[in-house]
């Protein structure tokens, strides 16, 4: 196997490689063998391929309009000390 040295890394760079690493339990070494190899190995589904693949499963859905839905979020008084919400209109 071969070594591949990176020079003048940006240390806020090395510093969220780091943390990255230790939420996955591996070593910085083993975290950025792990991005190189997503991101560049042959046979990963590109973006593109994935979008597409999406938009076929999406194909001939009925999708509702989500504006009264977040008209009535908007709306709701989230505040209101005793939990009650109001529904149709703004509380200013």
């Amino acid at each position: 196997m071969a070594t591949l040295l990176v020079r003048e890394l940006d240390d806020e760079l090395v510093r969220l490689l780091k943390q990255r690493a230790k939420s996955h339990a591996r070593s910085a070494e083993a975290e950025h063998r792990a991005i190189l190899e997503t991101a560049l190995r042959p046979g990963g589904e590109s973006f593109i391929a994935r979008a597409r693949r999406l938009q076929q499963t999406m194909r001939g859905r009925v999708h509702s309009d989500s504006t009264a839905v977040i008209r009535v979020d908007r709306d709701n008084d989230y505040g209101n000390p005793d939990g009650a919400q109001t529904v149709g209109r703004r509380s200013r």
